[in-house]
């Protein structure tokens, strides 16, 4: 009987070719077919500002932009994103100029622990993008899929509100 190395016993899985537009940059990459979005972002690519909160698409942390629409990165798997232009937190902001969205959620104070920020303002911008929310109430109903444990929603709906003109600006919208 011949002894196995540990390595041997090891199953190898093909990786799979990526190609998409991160924040603006042409990446090409290889993942595993099991791999989330929100791992490949927080994992891979060391962009940390997608949160991972529940992991089964409950609170809205993990939101990020997918070709200019809101996804929750940890229900969507990486490979599904081949071809398209994906947004982050990071990638929302122009050189050192802050987009209005972010802007307004510093001025309304839209955050206390600001572990959900990344997520609400991504969503936000998201919601802009669609054309919808024109009433407190509708912002509200369309940002009712992004929580905050601290309670901060009145100030996230105020944020929103005051930033939509500035958002719907041309080159405001959360694709590049």
């Amino acid at each position: 009987m011949s002894a196995t190395t540990p390595e041997a016993a090891q199953p190898t899985f093909a990786r799979h070719p990526l190609r998409l537009t991160l924040n603006g940059q042409d990446r090409q990459l290889e993942v595993l077919p099991w791999t989330t979005l929100l791992d490949l972002l927080r994992e891979q690519l060391d962009l940390i500002g997608t949160k991972k909160g529940c992991d089964h698409g409950q609170c809205g942390a993990c939101t990020v932009l997918l070709n200019g629409k809101r996804v929750n990165a940890c229900l969507t798997l990486a490979v599904m994103c081949d071809g398209s232009e994906l947004t982050t937190i990071e990638g929302l902001a122009t050189g050192d100029e802050l987009h209005p969205m972010q802007q307004a959620f510093i001025k309304h104070d839209a955050f206390q622990c600001g572990y959900c920020t990344p997520g609400q303002i991504c969503s936000a911008v998201g919601l802009v993008n669609e054309g919808r929310a024109h009433t407190p109430d509708e912002i509200r109903e369309l940002m009712s899929g992004n929580l905050c444990r601290c309670g901060a929603y009145s100030n996230i709906r105020d944020a929103i509100e005051e930033a939509l003109p500035a958002c719907r600006q041309p080159g405001q919208g959360g694709g590049r």
